[in-house]
């Protein structure tokens, strides 16, 4: 095993390390040098594509036809997506390892999980009509930068919302970057141009020339923390200074006439520059170090705390020793942490200086222990990670008291970063990019590789949730499998049925989306939620089953919804004969129908042969109707449906009732100048009579049957309630009353007529004697009362009548006791 410090190299007062991640990476005759590289953030995957400015050799068919080649890191091709879709000036990922690929016309790809399914949108008709020359990426956008020099910017993937820029100035863009919207001060994306021997800064509001005077500028770039920036000059020299232009920090020359080909930051504190088989680092205040031991060309690709070189045969991370590792290996090092290295490595050997070390560092101890285990953290050999960790092991033993909650946390990383960086898997990622990461999306990583068992394991060591794995090997297993429906079913419902969280509808709509509506079906059966189910059985074609399956989770709202979408899909007749064998369906039709489409309801009563209903809804419709002629018109209709079955006579004739009614009314508004339509015959009866029109209201009665009885009443209380006297006095001279004379009596009395209403009393023959004194006595006329008594000779009745009376009547009633007592 080599010493730690064998790939370390001294650049000015700090070290770098390059670690060889994976060899025998590409076929050597791939000819890197003629392809375009980069790499997703978080060590993710590679994706390769032509450059078509390069003259290569003709290799057969394969090679004519134009593709993007996603590879992992060590080498291993996850997927090719072949392109006829225009020259493409970009390729870009966001840090989810989503594809961007733009074309020169302005047409953007997004692959969301590197597969061949993606979402397109248009960067606008400016990148139509001027065309598109490159575009700079971030995390979570990108900007495009247009042939005529504006620049169009794209902040989200999820809903991209191309904004163009502040005008950008004229002339040759030599070179240009970005600084992230959450680097800068105005929470904007700035975009660095470098034109003619200044660099600008533009952003959504303006434009601002740096007064930089030593340019051209060949290239230009932005450290991953958004605080500086390099600058490679035509006299190749590299500047370093800070990203408000305020400070030149430090300075460097190549001493090559050649410019590089590319320039990138190696975490936050030194650049590479590439050329085709060497690269030079350079470390803070112009301290450099050179690699010219590749045999093949570079590619640099750059991530959060390094930077991966690629070339044909080898695949290297780049990076600051991080300052545990330096702490621990260093050369000469007396740190606790070293000595506790030492301290293991003796014990190895059984010698007694490991109690020695120990002792020695006894003080220090658990930060000895903290220190290798943040050293693991950072190995990538696996013989080292143990050592370090065995190193903390034995000294936390050592300790009486010590938290190991981080030593833990890091040996279940550790497991997890071996797996993944294995190179058949291929994702090398670092200690600091896993925590930046996530493990959740690094889960999401090895499913987009397929890598769905180890995805799984991972979860399941995590605790983290597995139905999202499940659910996406389902998915990809019905789209690439060409087993027959019914086996593939069984499949997938083996493998899912009873895990928690799993949607078989999300899956179910794969199949859909494939072609295969009967697998859709059938998928469908096992998912739980009706939610989830109804509105891809829509889909299918299954209306029938989606209805079913609606109202059996007892959700109205969602039988509604089925019902919109039955009512928009089906002719009307295959609509009602889907709903009528399903009261529930009928009812919310019948309900929301009501308020809603009235048209729809008289179709469903009347195919249905519901008469009454249709008949009712007319009616409705006729009462709530302003214009008299549209109101008989809806009356006529109404009885038109009931008048061809003789369980329905009563309502036919009612109705003609109604519409003869409503014609008298008109004429009556017309001739009388009174409001009549709306009211019912009674009151129609009574506001003829109350406006003295009495022919026209017998004529009501006889043309309505009303009967003598109710007519008498509605003519008693009419010529009451308006005090028509004369007439009242008229009827007193008759000899019969259809209602008998007592309600003439109590009616008139009540609205305050007594003289009147005691016209009435001696018609009342049939009323005891009692209940005519009685009636009497209301009038005020005792003496009449007492004439009552007389005549039926009843003495107490006159003795309790002059308790009552007074004045005259008093003595007429003391006459009458008298008179009574002399007949006897």
């Amino acid at each position: 095993m080599s010493k730690a410090t064998a790939d370390w190299t001294r650049v000015g007062d700090r070290f770098y390390r390059r670690t060889q991640l994976y060899d025998s990476i590409f076929d050597p005759d791939l000819e890197l040098e003629n392809y375009i590289v980069t790499g997703a953030p978080y060590s993710g995957a590679v994706a390769l594509y032509r450059d078509e400015s390069k003259i290569y050799s003709f290799r057969g068919s394969q090679t004519a036809k134009s593709s993007i080649d996603l590879y992992s890191c060590a080498g291993k091709l996850i997927r090719r997506i072949t392109w006829d879709k225009g020259r493409i000036v970009a390729v870009g990922w966001s840090e989810e390892e989503r594809l961007l690929v733009v074309t020169n016309d302005g047409t953007v790809r997004s692959y969301a999980d590197l597969q061949s399914d993606f979402s397109p949108f248009s960067l606008g008709h400016d990148a139509e009509e001027y065309g598109v020359r490159g575009c700079k990426f971030w995390s979570t956008g990108f900007v495009a930068l247009l042939g005529n020099n504006k620049l169009v910017a794209v902040t989200r993937y999820d809903e991209p919302r191309p904004q163009a820029l502040a005008s950008a100035p004229v002339g040759e863009v030599i070179s240009w970057t970005v600084i992230p919207p959450e680097y800068t001060s105005s929470r904007s994306v700035e975009v660095l141009l470098a034109v003619d021997g200044t660099v600008h800064v533009v952003d959504a509001a303006e434009c601002e020339d740096r007064g930089l005077q030593a340019g051209p500028f060949r290239h230009i770039s932005v450290s991953p923390n958004g605080k500086f920036i390099s600058l490679y000059t035509d006299d190749g020299k590299v500047w370093v200074i800070s990203s408000d232009f305020q400070d030149r920090l430090s300075e460097y020359e190549s001493k090559v006439k050649t410019p590089p080909k590319d320039l990138q930051w190696c975490g936050n504190n030194a650049i590479v520059l590439a050329w085709e088989d060497e690269i030079h680092l350079v470390g803070p205040n112009g301290a450099a170090s050179k690699f010219d031991d590749y045999n093949s060309f570079v590619h640099l690709l750059p991530d959060i705390d390094g930077i991966r070189i690629l070339t044909n045969t080898v695949c290297e991370f780049l990076q600051k020793v991080p300052d545990s590792t330096e702490e621990v290996y260093r050369v000469g090092s007396t740190s606790p942490g070293s000595v506790l290295l030492d301290a293991v490595e003796q014990l190895d050997k059984k010698s007694p200086k490991a109690d020695d070390n120990i002792q020695m560092i006894r003080s220090n101890l658990d930060e000895a222990v903290d220190v290798c285990v943040r050293a693991a953290g950072q190995e990538y050999s696996v013989h080292r990670q143990k050592q370090l960790l065995k190193a903390a092991s034995f000294g936390k033993s050592v300790l009486d008291l010590y938290n190991s909650d981080d030593f833990v946390d890091m040996t279940e990383v550790l497991r997890v970063l071996n797996a993944v960086r294995f190179y058949e898997i291929g994702l090398p990622i670092s200690y600091e990019q896993y925590i930046r990461l996530t493990p959740e999306r690094l889960v999401q990583r090895l499913v987009n590789r397929q890598e769905y068992l180890l995805a799984l394991k991972v979860s399941e060591f995590l605790h983290l949730p597995v139905d999202r794995i499940y659910v996406n090997w389902a998915r990809q297993k019905v789209r690439s499998s060409s087993t027959d429906e019914d086996s593939l079913c069984e499949e997938i419902v083996r493998k899912l049925n009873g895990k928690r969280g799993v949607s078989f509808e999300e899956v179910a709509h794969a199949a859909y989306d494939e072609g295969r509506g009967k697998l859709a079906t059938e998928l469908l059966e096992h998912e739980p939620r009706a939610g989830k189910q109804v509105p891809l059985l829509l889909s299918v074609g299954e209306e029938s089953v989606a209805l079913d399956k609606a109202i059996e989770s007892g959700d109205t709202d969602l039988v509604f919804y089925v019902l919109l979408n039955l009512k928009k899909k089906m002719p009307l007749s295959s609509f009602f004969r889907t709903i009528n064998s399903r009261p529930v369906a009928t009812s919310i039709v019948e309900s929301s129908a009501i308020d809603q489409d009235q048209e729809l309801l008289k179709d469903f009563y009347y195919q249905d042969d519901r008469r009454v209903d249709g008949s009712n809804l007319l009616l409705s419709e006729a009462l709530a109707a302003g214009d008299i002629n549209a109101a008989a018109d809806k009356m006529k209709m109404a009885a038109k449906l009931l008048r061809d079955s003789k369980d329905y006579t009563a309502q036919v004739v009612a109705l003609e009732d109604a519409q003869k009614l409503l014609r008298f009314q008109e004429a009556f508004e017309k001739d009388l100048n009174e409001p009549f339509v709306g009211l019912s015959v009674n009151e129609t009866l009574s506001k003829l009579i109350k406006t003295g029109n009495m022919k026209r209201s017998q004529k009501v009665q006889t043309e309505f049957k009303v009967s003598d009885k109710t007519f008498s009443w509605i003519r008693l209380r009419a010529l009451v309630s308006r005090r028509y006297w004369i007439e009242l006095e008229e009827l007193s001279k008759g000899k019969k009353s259809a209602i008998g004379w007592e309600p003439y009596f109590n009616e008139i009395l009540g609205a305050g007529n007594t003289k009147l209403a005691s016209l009435f009393i001696p018609k009342c023959t049939h009323l005891a004697m009692a209940e005519r004194i009685e009636m009497w006595l209301k009038c005020g006329l005792a003496n009449k009362a007492g004439e009552e008594a007389l005549k039926a000779k009843d003495r107490n009745a006159l003795e309790e009548l002059r308790t009552k009376a007074t004045g005259s009547a008093q003595l007429d009633i003391d006459r009458m006791i008298a008179q009574l007592q002399k007949g006897r």
